[in-house]
């Protein structure tokens, strides 16, 4: 797998740069009011109850992980779209001004980016390879621990709130390394 990191012209503009490299994995992921209904414990002589419904109303949680330290950087946006890329790439830019930064993602459509950050440049992972991408594993947690199971949610901003508890209270630095740092990754990263 080291072979997907592999690049053909992957260099940073200012060769002067002496910012010290660190490589992301992003991705974005929907989150929305249709419940996510699932199996789950309950007293003996006891039913599950979980509620039930069908609305289509979405948000996304963008991210971007570093397998090798552990950081991450999350935004929830309204779409999956270019405009909001935009916004992504740009405020990661800014939050991690002191690094260069490769940013490991898959090639949708909208992640050819019209913003120009001169600390950030992409590397395109092959098409149909999701497993490949470490970010997928974060969402996964996210659902399964992050208060999603079994709830409905009344209104868009009750999704957001329970996103914006989940990346503060089970993301840490220590649980981002362990669902990212693959093994092809980190022998690659670090040598």
């Amino acid at each position: 797998m080291p072979e997907l990191l592999a690049a053909k012209s992957l260099e940073f503009e200012n060769q002067e740069d002496s910012r010290p490299v660190k490589l992301f994995f992003q991705d974005e992921a929907r989150f929305g009011r249709i419940d996510n209904v699932s199996s789950c414990w309950v007293p003996k002589g006891s039913r599950a109850q979980a509620g039930s419904q069908i609305v289509r109303e979405y948000t996304y949680l963008y991210g971007a992980f570093c397998p090798e330290t552990g950081d991450s950087f999350s935004l929830i946006l309204p779409y999956a779209n270019g405009d909001c890329m935009e916004i992504f790439l740009q405020s990661l830019s800014e939050e991690f001004s002191e690094y260069r930064i490769i940013l490991a993602m898959d090639n949708a459509s909208w992640h050819s980016s019209k913003t120009h950050t001169d600390n950030i440049i992409p590397l395109f992972q092959p098409a149909y390879s999701p497993e490949v991408n470490p970010a997928e594993r974060v969402w996964k947690h996210i659902r399964a621990n992050g208060g999603f199971k079994n709830r409905t949610f009344a209104t868009l901003a009750e999704v957001e709130q329970c996103l914006c508890e989940a990346v503060n209270n089970i993301l840490d630095k220590q649980t981002v390394k362990s669902l990212t740092g693959f093994s092809w990754i980190m022998k690659t990263v670090i040598g």
